[in-house]
């Protein structure tokens, strides 16, 4: 989920543990357990700056080892340790029990997204990525953000957050629901699927499709029960030859590939290079795909530079591959 999603999330199991915790009701141990929870909520998003490094490291390890069940003992320990220092009212085991609540919290949610988490590792390192939850969903977000504002006006925390989770955990069923009810259909109009994705958009009733057959990908979205194929690829395996084995030693290629499921490839000769361009099929908006992976080739098929994420325009993909020029 988003950061603000994670945020309320925290705020309100905070609320939670405020008013069942028995050694923390009516204390001044209340400050460090809603700190707790909330810096709790977000820990496991510390990967994020990896995005000041590159896409690359990013996109390999953001919701990796720290969304794992390693991180899921290991975040709650450090944090506790420092609270106590910085709350001793609050009782050290409360901590780390409220602690690890809102970590596993975190890494619980995040799964549901298109993006998911490797939240099975160290035994597996595969993607858990359910995809009927956008990651921000403006009904998660809004319906915590009115219950916090009715806890704050006097609302007793109990009832009203047990009524908040009771409505989310409905409304998941409901996303589950309609994800599988899509599916079915897309299955009919195309059965010789091999895998059909269906992964929710920031629109409630919209959502997008991608699927593989044995010699064709096709994208489209989903609106309700009804689905619109836009467009149709032939599935052409990728060639074995030395422009992409060249290609592949890019750090930015390979991570785009351990992320992506359903990507087209192209291989383009121009005056300045040869350009290797890995695009992924599942993000289609307004008729483009702007998430790729560009590795640009000189003449022996060395690296002149290259590109993974999201690209919206020629111009800025020019400037990502030609820093030196602009």
């Amino acid at each position: 989920m988003d950061t603000g999603t994670h945020v309320v999330m925290g705020i309100a199991l905070g609320a939670v543990a405020t008013a069942i915790d028995p050694a923390i009701v009516g204390s001044s141990a209340a400050i460090g357990i809603m700190t707790a929870t909330i810096i709790g909520s977000q820990i496991p998003d510390i990967d994020t700056v990896l995005k000041l490094k590159n896409n690359a490291d990013y996109i390999r390890n953001h919701r990796g080892i720290t969304h794992s069940l390693p991180g899921l003992a290991i975040w709650p320990l450090l944090l506790s340790a420092i609270l106590a220092f910085i709350f001793p009212a609050a009782p050290f085991w409360h901590l780390l029990l409220w602690t690890f609540v809102a970590v596993g919290l975190h890494i619980f949610v995040d799964i549901f997204n298109a993006y998911g988490t490797q939240a099975l590792r160290p035994f597996k390192d595969t993607w858990v990525a359910f995809g009927f939850i956008n990651t921000f969903d403006i009904f998660i977000f809004s319906s915590h953000v009115v219950a916090i504002v009715l806890w704050l006006l006097g609302a007793p925390a109990l009832p009203t957050f047990f009524t908040l989770y009771a409505i989310l955990a409905l409304y998941y069923v409901a996303r589950f629901v309609t994800q599988k009810v899509i599916t079915h259909a897309v299955k009919n109009m195309i059965p010789d699927s091999e895998e059909i994705i269906v992964a929710s958009t920031i629109r409630f009733f919209q959502w997008r499709v991608a699927v593989t057959t044995k010699d064709h990908y096709y994208v489209g979205r989903a609106f309700k029960r009804t689905i619109s194929i836009y467009e149709k690829f032939d599935r052409l395996p990728v060639p074995d030859n030395d422009i992409i084995h060249a290609a592949m030693k890019d750090k930015n290629l390979t991570a785009f590939v351990s992320f992506s499921k359903v990507y087209n490839w192209r291989i383009e000769e121009k005056m300045d290079g040869t350009y290797v361009t890995y695009t992924d099929l599942r993000y289609r908006s307004n008729g483009h795909y702007p998430f790729v992976a560009v590795v640009k080739l000189d003449d022996d098929l060395q690296i002149i530079s290259s590109y993974t994420g999201w690209i919206f325009s020629d111009e800025k993909l020019h400037k990502k591959l030609h820093p030196a020029t602009d």
